[in-house]
C-alpha cells in the first residue's frame, strides 16, 4: 500500500488489493513544558499518517527518539565557539570551524571528511572613500571604524575592513549620482531625466536587489565606481532601537558583501562548471571572464555605513528624488548635478587563489545508498556571523547529534543520508557550487537538498521550496513543537493570520494555510536546484535584524535580541533533522507534482497576460499550455497509482525523482547557461528573487517576441519531457 498525495486535506490511500480509501488526517498539538533550563522537551502526538509511508507506526518512534535529543544549551554553546573570532573564509579562524564541525559530526558516528578546494578570492589591501562638495570642500573620509557603546567584539584586528567580495580594482575620481535602490527601473529613470553614468560614481541604497546586480548595472551604463550605503530607512532607526539598545543597524555599521554576478552563474570564477580540486591545473581555468559584459565586476564598489554616506548624500543638488527614493535621512535627497559632489574611491583587491574547506559528514543507506538526501548550511562570516550563518551551523550541529544517537541505538536510514557544511557561501556560494560540480553523477540520483542558512534571527518560522516539496515541509512543521506553543506549523499560520502585528507577513496562496517562498538564490540550495535540478527546500526562522553581514551580527547582539535561551535553535535543528530523517525513510518519495503542474500551468497563464499587456500578444502559448495540461494530468495519474507492497516503489520514485531533473534545459538559459532550470531561477536583474519561467519571462519584459517564442519552445519541451517522465510510473 501506498500513501498518496494530500489534496485539500484529503488523503488517498492504496492498500494493496483493497479498493481506494479516502480518509481524513489530523495533528494533535504538541505539549510542551518550557523547563528553567530553557530546554523544550519533545512531547508530540506523532501524526498517524505521513505522506510517502505505508505505515508511519515505526517512523514515528524514530521521530520521536530524534525529537528528544537536540538541546537549547548545546546548540547556543556550538555558536558561542563558532562566533569566538572572525572566520572570513580562507583564514587560520575559518579552519578552525571546519575543524570543529568535523569533530562534531565524527563525534555523532558519520563518516567524516574535510574536502579543500582552491579558488579565486579577494581580501582587501586599500578600501578608502573621501569626497567634497562643489567649492572643493571636504565633505567625509572613510569608511569609518564600525563602533557602538560596549559592543565586545567590534575593536578585534582581525576585523575584516569594509569591502566586496569580487569587487574590482581602482583608483577613480568622479561626480557621484544617486540611484536609489539600484534597480533597472531606476537607471531607466535617471536615463529618461538625461543623466549620463559615463565618468560618474553610482551611491544606491541597499534593498530590493541583490548587491551584485546594482554594480553590474552600473557598469553597464558606463559609472566608474559604485558606493553602497544601508539607509535607516530600510534596517535602521526607522524600524526601531538600534543596537545596542535594540536590534536594528547602527550608525555606523557597514553591510559587506559578495557583487560577484550571481545571477549569471555561482562559485569559482575560473571554472565555471568544474570543480576548482587542489589538482586542478592552472591551465584548466579561464582568465577572461571580467567586465563589462563578463561574468566579474570590473569597476570599484564599496559599501559604506549611512553615517559616512550622510554628507555625500546631503551635500548633493541638481534635480530632487521622486519620493519613492526618499529615505530617512533628515534632509531631502537630490539626484546629483555636474560640476557638484565628487568622491574619491581606492579600491585595491588581493586576487589570489586560496584554499577553502568543506566539510562532509556521509551516513549510508541500507537499501537505496546512491539515493542521496544532503542537507547543509554555510559557515564561512563576514565577521562573527551570529545569524548568518553561525546559527544555521549550530542548528544542523544538533540535527546531527539527533541522529547520532539514533545510530548509537542500531538504527540506519534506507536511502544515505549527507551533512555538509560550506565555505566560502559568502563570496558567491563557491564551496557548496565546486561540491556539486564535483559530484554530478551521483547528484543525479539524489532525492532532495535541505538548506538553512540565516536559521535563527528571531521567532518567525519561514520556508521556501520548489513546489514539490511545499506540502513536505508543511507536515514535517505540524510535528515540530514551537517555543511560543503548540507546533511550529500553528505558530507558523498566526503569523500569517495576524497582519496587524505582522504587517509585512506575505499572504498565502489561494488554498493555502501558510505562505511558502519559491526558490531563487543568494544561498546554497542553488547548485543544486537551478544547476541539476535536485528538489529543494531552505527554512529559516526571522525577525527585526539590522546588523545583516556587520561587525555587530556576533553573539552580544543574538543572545540579546534573536533568542536569548537557544530555544529557536532547538526548533530548527527539529526542523531540519525532521525533514532530513523522513526523507531518508519514506517508501514513496513525498513530490506533490499535481501542485507543482498547477502553478506551472499559473505561471503560463500570468506570462500569457503579461504578453498581451506589452504588446508582444501575437505569442503563441497554446503548445505551452497544452504540455502543462498533460503534466497535470500526468501528475493525478501518478498520484493515484496502486503501487505493490513488495518491489514496487522503485518504479515509481525512479520516475518522481527524474520528473524534476527533465524540467531541466540542456542550453541554459539566454545569457546565463549555468542555470538550466526553465520553472525558477533568480532574476537578471534581481539576483535573488525567483523568477518563474525566467526564460519566457525576462524575454518578454525585454520586448523581444523571437527570444519568447524561442524559450516558450524550451519551456514547452522541457514539460512534455517532465510528463513522458513521470508516466514511466505506471
Amino acid at each position: 500500500m501506498v500513501r498518496g498525495f494530500r489534496i485539500l486535506g484529503t488523503v488517498i490511500i492504496a492498500l494493496g488489493r483493497i479498493p481506494l480509501l479516502t480518509v481524513r488526517t489530523g495533528f494533535a498539538a504538541l505539549i510542551f513544558v518550557a523547563l528553567s533550563s530553557g530546554i523544550l522537551p519533545a512531547q508530540s502526538s506523532a501524526p498517524s499518517s505521513v505522506f510517502g509511508y505505508t505505515d508511519f507506526t515505526a517512523e514515528s518512534k524514530i521521530e520521536e527518539r530524534f525529537l528528544a535529543v537536540p538541546d537549547a544549551k548545546l546548540a547556543g554553546k556550538h555558536l558561542k565557539i563558532l562566533t569566538a573570532e572572525p572566520h572570513m573564509s580562507a583564514t587560520p579562524e575559518d579552519h578552525k570551524t571546519a575543524e570543529y564541525v568535523a569533530q562534531k559530526f565524527r563525534a555523532a558516528g558519520l563518516e567524516t571528511e574535510i574536502v579543500p578546494y582552491r579558488v579565486l578570492l579577494n581580501q582587501p589591501k586599500t578600501v578608502q572613500v573621501e569626497a567634497w562638495d562643489a567649492s572643493g570642500r571636504l565633505l567625509m573620509k572613510g569608511p569609518t571604524h564600525e563602533h557602538v557603546s560596549g559592543d565586545p567584539g567590534q575593536d578585534d584586528p582581525r576585523v575584516v575592513m569594509p569591502f566586496n567580495g569580487s569587487s574590482g580594482s581602482g583608483d577613480v575620481t568622479g561626480e557621484v549620482i544617486y540611484a536609489n535602490y539600484g534597480r533597472l527601473e531606476d537607471f531607466n529613470y535617471l536615463a529618461s531625466e538625461h543623466i549620463d553614468l559615463h565618468g560618474k560614481v553610482v551611491i544606491c541604497r541597499y534593498g530590493s536587489n541583490f548587491r551584485g546586480v546594482k554594480v553590474y548595472l552600473a557598469e553597464l551604463r558606463g559609472a566608474a565606481g559604485v558606493l553602497l550605503y544601508s539607509d535607516p530607512q530600510d534596517d535602521g532607526y526607522s524600524k526601531g532601537d538600534a543596537w545596542p539598545l535594540g536590534p536594528w543597524r547602527p550608525e555606523t555599521a557597514v553591510q559587506r558583501g559578495s557583487v560577484q554576478y550571481l545571477f549569471k552563474y555561482a562559485g569559482d570564477p575560473e571554472t565555471p562548471g568544474v570543480s576548482s580540486t587542489l589538482e586542478l591545473p592552472d591551465s584548466a581555468r579561464v582568465k577572461d571572464f571580467e567586465g563589462p559584459n563578463g561574468d566579474q565586476p570590473r569597476i570599484p564598489s564599496i559599501p559604506l555605513s549611512y553615517h559616512d554616506a550622510t554628507p555625500i548624500l546631503q551635500a548633493m543638488r541638481g534635480a530632487a528624488a521622486p519620493q519613492a527614493w526618499q529615505g530617512t535621512l533628515g534632509f531631502k535627497y537630490h539626484l546629483g548635478e555636474q560640476g557638484g559632489v565628487k568622491v574619491h574611491l581606492v579600491s585595491r583587491q588581493d586576487y589570489q587563489r586560496r584554499v577553502i574547506w568543506d566539510v562532509i559528514g556521509k551516513i549510508k543507506g541500507t537499501e537505496q545508498p546512491d539515493a542521496w538526501v544532503v542537507a547543509g548550511n554555510h559557515r564561512d562570516a563576514w565577521v562573527y556571523g551570529a545569524v548568518d550563518p553561525s546559527s544555521g551551523t549550530a542548528a544542523m550541529l544538533e540535527s546531527v547529534h539527533g541522529i547520532g544517537a539514533l545510530l548509537r541505538k542500531g538504527w540506519r536510514p534506507k536511502r544515505t543520508i549527507v551533512f555538509c557544511s560550506w565555505d566560502a557561501e559568502e563570496q558567491g556560494l563557491i564551496g557548496s557550487t565546486e561540491w556539486v560540480e564535483g559530484h554530478v553523477a551521483q547528484l543525479q540520483h539524489a532525492v532532495a537538498y535541505f538548506n538553512v542558512d540565516v536559521a535563527v534571527a528571531g521567532p518567525d518560522f519561514s520556508a521556501s521550496a520548489v513546489p514539490s516539496l511545499k506540502q513536505f515541509v508543511r507536515e514535517v512543521a505540524r510535528s515540530v513543537p514551537s517555543p511560543a506553543g503548540g507546533t511550529v506549523f500553528q505558530q507558523w499560520r498566526a503569523h500569517h493570520a495576524n497582519k496587524a502585528e505582522h504587517p509585512s507577513a506575505e499572504a498565502p496562496a489561494s488554498g493555502e494555510e501558510v505562505h511558502m517562498g519559491d526558490l531563487g538564490s543568494g544561498s546554497d540550495f542553488t547548485p543544486f536546484l537551478q544547476h541539476l535540478g535536485v528538489p529543494s527546500t531552505d527554512v529559516s526562522s526571522d525577525g527585526p535584524y539590522g546588523v545583516y553581514h556587520s561587525t555587530f551580527d556576533d553573539y552580544a547582539w543574538y543572545t540579546r535580541n534573536a533568542d536569548p535561551h537557544f530555544l529557536y535553535l532547538q526548533e530548527m535543528a527539529r526542523v531540519l533533522g525532521l525533514e532530513t530523517l523522513r526523507m531518508a525513510d519514506a517508501d514513496m518519495l513525498p513530490y506533490d507534482y499535481a501542485t507543482y503542474a498547477r502553478q506551472i500551468s499559473s505561471y503560463i497563464e500570468a506570462a500569457k497576460k503579461k504578453a498581451g499587456d506589452t504588446g508582444l500578444g501575437s505569442l503563441d502559448f497554446g503548445p505551452a499550455e497544452e504540455a502543462a495540461g498533460r503534466l497535470i494530468a500526468t501528475a493525478r495519474m501518478a498520484r493515484n497509482l496502486e503501487v505493490a507492497p513488495s518491489g514496487g516503489f522503485t518504479k515509481l520514485n525512479l520516475a518522481l525523482r527524474q520528473t524534476e531533473t527533465a524540467l531541466l534545459s540542456e542550453a541554459g538559459l539566454p545569457n546565463r547557461p549555468w542555470y538550466r532550470h526553465t520553472i525558477f531561477a533568480p532574476g537578471e536583474f534581481t539576483g535573488y528573487a525567483a523568477v518563474v519561467i525566467p526564460g519566457v519571462n525576462e524575454a518578454i519584459d525585454a520586448k523581444n517576441s523571437s527570444l519568447a517564442a524561442q524559450q516558450l519552445t524550451v519551456l514547452t519541451e522541457a514539460l512534455n519531457r517532465a510528463a513522458s517522465v513521470l508516466d514511466t510510473a505506471r
